[in-house]
């Protein structure tokens, strides 16, 4: 078996620095901090839907109904439950809005700046979003929907700068790995977000969102004074200078038809050399991002497949509340092992990626696995280690593509030989297939309330179902493609002993 290059020579570990930690460790925590109050929303769920309806708490006789009420904002938890998903669906808008614009920013400003600028503006609004409105016992939906708007907005600025930055400082070789760790930090920040949840909730919901916006806001403070976008910026060689030099200096004195096999680039979204020597941009401009080879079947798969995992996200907390009638605390906990499944899953499948240089099968393989464990999960019985289990296997096979798609294979599509000598490509890239996933998710958060409200539970589950199996189909032609190179690759080296 021929190793990828990372692992016959060990030259991921060797040209690792404590910069390269630095900066993994700083964009992986920042992002963790976004995740983190996001989930705060979805884990208080249910005490916001009750401080919003407090007439059907109202136990007692001695309170007329119309003072019992005077500040509600929904006659009832069904209203309240449909507002809370609208929410959900704003703010995803709004999101994947500014993805199409923080990319194409990022590209152009100093990304650390644009980071740091998001976190500490979306705590500010997340801030006056849970506390502020609630110790002022002031309610308004239009507020709520205008606040969130603004958040969504300002979130967006997150993921093309930390995936930018670890483009600019991580090359293809190991890649799948590296990135499959990293893009763990989505993970890490809903358990993170889930604990601190839990942590406080007992004082109100209030105090959930106060304690997630105020970590955000220092984290914003330490990405602007700590931050290194590029290898450059410290005077050391650019990923792409020493990814040209590594390649040159291994390529063999004479080429055979087996060292051409080996030697081809890593992943189909490539071009052959000789194309890529006319493309040399100094930015690349929106239309012509979303020309670029593999970027709108991977984008429009990652459309159906954020829809699932985001609802998950928002909901499973409320799920577990409302259909097994666990308490809130108990199920924010819960939730966690969802986001596990998904953080060994996206390492583990990015590491079998590296290893067989193609991304496309080891998702098929995974999204098919996870139809079966939706089934599974879906018929779940009232047992808080079986539902943990059965969770973590979905957050596997669901949450592992999700990361590999939003994180390793964006960094391959903005990085790939077709416009190497672009350094401003990766953000805009990145923001195309995060913002058209947000999209999805965002029209994704409402059908699940509606169906969940007029059908009930079960046909949510089936409609995730539908939702993966059209991620498969949207890159079933990348699967072929690449299925095909490594039978053919298989073929040559068999012929070669």
């Amino acid at each position: 078996m021929a190793w990828p290059r990372v692992f016959q020579r060990g030259a991921l570990l060797s040209r690792f620095s404590h910069h390269h930690l630095a900066v993994f460790l700083l964009t992986f925590f920042s992002y963790s901090l976004l995740h983190a109050s996001r989930k705060t929303f979805s884990n208080v769920k249910v005490s916001i839907s009750k401080q919003w309806t407090p007439n059907a708490f109202n136990t007692s006789l001695e309170l007329p109904a119309e003072i019992w009420s005077s500040n509600h904002l929904f006659p009832n938890a069904e209203e309240a439950t449909l507002f809370l998903g609208t929410l959900d669906t704003i703010f995803l808008f709004s999101y994947a809005v500014g993805l199409f614009v923080s990319g194409i920013v990022g590209d152009r400003l100093n990304l650390r700046w644009v980071l740091s600028f998001g976190m500490c503006s979306s705590a500010l609004v997340v801030f006056v979003f849970g506390t502020v409105t609630e110790w002022l016992h002031f309610y308004d939906k239009w507020l709520y929907c205008c606040l969130w708007i603004v958040n969504g907005l300002l979130q967006s600025t997150g993921w093309p700068c930390v995936v930018a930055v670890m483009g600019n400082w991580f090359g293809k070789a190991g890649r799948g790995v590296v990135f499959g760790l990293w893009s763990a930090c989505a993970s890490v920040g809903n358990i993170l977000g889930a604990c601190l949840a839990s942590a406080v909730l007992q004082y109100g919901y209030e105090c959930a969102f106060l304690v997630t916006a105020s970590v955000q806001f220092a984290g914003g403070i330490v990405i602007f004074f700590g931050l290194l976008v590029s290898p450059e910026e410290i005077g050391l060689p650019g990923i792409e200078a020493e990814e040209n030099f590594e390649e040159d200096s291994h390529r063999p004195l004479i080429d055979g038809a087996e060292n051409e096999d080996e030697y081809e680039p890593s992943y189909s979204i490539q071009e052959d050399r000789a194309v890529t020597q006319r493309a040399h941009v100094k930015a690349l401009s929106f239309p012509r991002a979303c020309c670029l080879p593999g970027v709108i079947p991977y984008s429009l798969a990652y459309a159906c497949l954020k829809l699932v995992n985001y609802s998950f996200f928002f909901w499973l907390p409320f799920y577990l509340s409302n259909n097994f009638g666990w308490k809130e605390a108990e199920a924010d906990q819960l939730s966690i092992w969802y986001d596990v499944g998904g953080i060994v899953g996206g390492t583990l499948q990015g590491f079998v990626s590296d290893l067989l240089q193609r991304r496309a099968p080891v998702l098929a393989l995974s999204l098919v696995l996870a139809v079966g464990s939706l089934v599974g999960y879906s018929r779940s019985p009232n047992n808080k280690s079986i539902n943990a289990l059965l969770m973590a296997v979905t957050g596997f096979f669901i949450g592992g593509p999700s990361n590999m798609i939003s994180s390793a294979i964006s960094a391959d599509l903005g990085r790939q030989e077709l416009i190497q000598g672009s350094t401003e490509a990766l953000a805009t890239v990145t923001g195309i297939v995060d913002g058209t996933g947000s999209i999805g998710a965002a029209v994704g958060q409402y059908l699940v309330s509606l169906i969940q409200d007029n059908l009930g539970w079960m046909w949510v589950f089936y409609f995730f179902i539908l939702m993966t199996s059209c991620t498969i189909l949207f890159i079933s032609p990348l699967i072929v493609k690449e299925m095909l190179f490594l039978v053919q690759r298989r073929q040559a080296r068999t012929l070669g002993e």
